[in-house]
């Protein structure tokens, strides 16, 4: 599109997380006319770490925003995976690290830390806090929102970043989340209470490959005077309840086989402090746009979190919409070209990221993606 017609799109992105602060940041770039709107009052993600992958990194720092990223982050290398006694199935580099004379290394990041680094760049005026979706009106070429403190925007395009449980999907999905039957129990923890285990900034993955349990160990020694650690603990589970409430002793029983350093780190936990919840995505969705709607990040393709690929498709969704708005004639091409690229190799990661870890595929490749998606 051209730069003068660009500038005259008013485009309204609901929800402000990853997707939607990405959004923001992308579109406000190619200089549209660009608010986030935001149902929380504050900023206020909490939670555990995360890899930000390579293709992630390339993005911001063509958004210019990666010395922000930088300065909460560590360097990452490679992925490590291992049995329950920490002898070691695979270890990989994280595929297009290097691009020459250029690394592009995953950094590892508390999910607060990402969010807040996010908003810090956005201009000033683009995230509107405090601002529920109630009804959503596609009007063909132009979509209408009515907000719950009863102001009322209408868009030239709106953008649906509103998450897994979607209202701006609904416009033409009543798809709903899919319990997957298992657990997260996630906390941050002081590196002091790591049992020796910190000593780099390196993702790993202790697996027991008969059950499905396994423990997430992710570095964040750049937090703190010591260090934190986010450590994921994921297992089998018959109860689909949203935040289920298991006790330490059951999951200390699951975990009977693992190192005993990891069975220590554990029983350390203060489990009051222990974020509980059941995996859950979508069902791949048929629909992501129409003329003037278009849906980024889990609102269109919500997925398990076993090969930490939601966030990072979440922001590349962004910056790849910002592109095509760019690269196409008209908002509805803009759409549809956005769809075209981006579905296909993220709709590939949902259906790897179900079928989550075992013995054969850990022993293959740390990366099932790599030869199929090329990012």
């Amino acid at each position: 599109m051209k730069i003068e017609d660009i500038k005259n799109l008013k485009i309204g992105v609901i929800g402000g997380g990853y997707a939607g602060a990405t959004a923001g940041l992308a579109l406000a770039q190619i200089g549209a006319n660009v608010k986030v709107y935001e149902q929380a009052h504050a900023s206020g993600e909490v939670g555990a770490g995360i890899g930000l992958r390579p293709a992630s990194v390339k993005l911001f720092k063509k958004l210019g925003i990666f010395p922000a990223i930088e300065a909460v982050t560590s360097p990452s290398d490679y992925f490590e995976i291992l049995d329950t006694k920490g002898n070691r199935i695979n270890l990989e580099e994280w595929p297009h690290l290097s691009e020459g004379d250029e690394k592009h290394n995953t950094r590892m990041i508390h999910r607060r830390d990402f969010i807040d680094a996010l908003t810090s760049q956005l201009p000033e005026g683009v995230l509107q806090y405090g601002y529920r979706a109630e009804e959503i009106t596609d009007n063909g070429d132009s979509a209408t929102v009515k907000f719950t403190n009863g102001e009322v925007e209408t868009f030239d395009i709106l953008v649906g970043a509103d998450g897994i449980k979607s209202k701006v999907r609904t416009l033409w999905s009543d798809s709903q989340p899919v319990m997957q039957g298992a657990h997260a129990y996630r906390a941050v923890i002081d590196g002091s209470q790591g049992e020796g285990l910190l000593v780099d900034d390196n993702l790993r993955l202790y697996l027991e490959a008969e059950t499905g349990r396994m423990i997430y160990f992710l570095p964040l020694r750049h937090r703190g005077e010591n260090g934190q650690i986010s450590f994921d603990i994921t297992v089998p589970h018959d109860d689909l309840t949203w935040n289920p409430d298991v006790s330490k002793e059951e999951v200390l029983e699951m975990l009977k086989n693992f190192d005993e350093r990891l069975i220590k780190i554990v029983e350390k936990l203060d489990w009051e402090q222990v974020n509980q919840r059941a995996a859950a995505d979508i069902d791949p969705q048929d629909k992501w746009n129409s003329d003037a709607v278009v849906l980024i990040g889990d609102a269109a393709h919500a997925m398990l979190h076993h090969q930490g690929q939601g966030a990072n498709s979440a922001v590349i969704d962004a910056g790849v919409l910002a592109d095509c708005i760019v690269e196409a004639d008209t908002v509805a091409e803009a759409l549809a070209l956005y769809t075209s690229k981006r579905k296909e190799p993220v709709q590939e990661l949902q259906r790897i990221s179900r079928e989550s870890w075992n013995a054969e595929s850990a022993g293959e490749t740390a990366f099932p993606e790599k030869d199929k998606i090329d990012y």
